[in-house]
C-alpha cells in the first residue's frame, strides 16, 4: 500500500511538472561512452535479470500507472518532444533503458526518480510487456515537412538508419535497436543531437559515427523523416 501511495503521490507530482528530484537520493552515475573501455549494452546487472523472465502484462498494467502521467495512459507520449511515445516498444529496449537510467548509464534526471519506484527486475520485464501491447499512434509530432529536407531526410535514412530501424521503422528487438515509428519529431531531435554531441552516455558508438558528421540541417532532415515513418502492423487502427 505504502509504495502505491508514493507511486500515485509522484504521478500528481509530474502532473504540474514538479519533480520531486530534493526528496530523492541523487541518481547513480555509472560509466557511459565518455569512458575509457565502454561497452555498449553489456551483458551485466539488473538488465540481464529482466531479460531472462517473463512479463506479466496485467502487473506491467499497474506500474504503468506512474509512467502514465508523463507518458500518457496510452503510451503515447507529448508532441512537444518532453516525454516521448512509449507504444509498442520493444521490452528489450525499454528494460535496457530503464536499467540504464536506474543504474546510471543514461542521464535523465526527471525520469530518475519515477524509474527508481521499480522495486526489481520482475517490474521491469512486467512494465516493458504491457507498453509493448499498447498499439502505436500516428498522430504523433511530425517535424517541419519541407519537400526538399524530406527528400534528403529519405535518402540519409536509407543509407545510414534502415538496416537497423528498418523500413518501417519497427527496428530490431533481439539487437535492442528501437522502433521509431510513431515517435515524435522533437524528441527524436533531442536525443539524435545528445548522440552526436556525444551527451547521450549510453549511445551505440556505431550510431555516435555516423551522425556526429551531420550537420544541423542534416539532423532535422532524417528526424523529420523519421517522424513520418507508420508500421501498420503496430499501429492504432482509425
Amino acid at each position: 500500500m505504502r509504495k502505491q501511495l508514493f507511486r500515485l503521490a509522484l504521478c500528481a507530482a509530474a502532473l504540474v511538472l514538479s519533480v520531486p528530484a530534493a526528496a530523492q537520493p541523487p541518481a547513480p552515475k555509472a560509466k557511459g561512452i565518455e569512458s575509457e573501455g565502454y561497452v555498449w549494452n553489456e551483458e551485466i546487472g539488473e538488465k540481464m535479470e529482466a531479460l531472462q523472465l517473463t512479463g506479466d502484462v496485467e502487473n506491467g498494467e499497474e506500474v504503468f500507472e506512474i509512467c502514465s502521467a508523463c507518458h500518457l495512459p496510452s503510451g503515447a507520449g507529448r508532441p512537444d518532444g518532453t516525454f516521448p511515445q512509449l507504444a509498442g516498444q520493444h521490452p528489450t529496449v525499454l528494460i535496457k533503458q530503464m536499467a540504464d537510467i536506474r543504474e546510471g548509464r543514461r542521464d535523465n534526471p526527471i525520469m530518475y526518480p519515477f524509474a527508481s519506484t521499480l522495486v526489481d527486475p520482475q517490474e521491469l520485464a512486467d512494465a516493458a510487456a504491457y507498453i509493448q501491447t499498447l498499439p502505436i499512434p500516428t498522430d504523433n509530432g511530425k517535424g517541419p515537412g519541407d519537400d526538399a529536407a524530406l527528400k534528403r531526410g529519405s535518402e540519409l535514412y536509407a543509407k545510414d538508419c534502415v538496416e537497423c530501424h528498418g523500413d518501417q521503422g519497427e527496428g530490431n528487438a533481439a539487437k535492442f535497436y528501437p522502433v521509431l515509428a510513431g515517435q515524435h519529431y522533437k524528441y527524436l531531435l533531442r536525443q539524435i543531437e545528445d548522440i552526436a554531441a556525444g551527451r547521450r552516455r549510453n549511445a551505440n558508438p556505431d550510431m555516435v559515427k555516423v551522425v556526429k558528421t551531420y550537420p544541423e540541417e542534416d539532423l532535422i532532415a532524417v528526424t523529420d523523416y523519421m517522424s513520418r515513418i507508420e508500421w501498420p502492423d503496430r499501429q492504432a487502427k482509425p
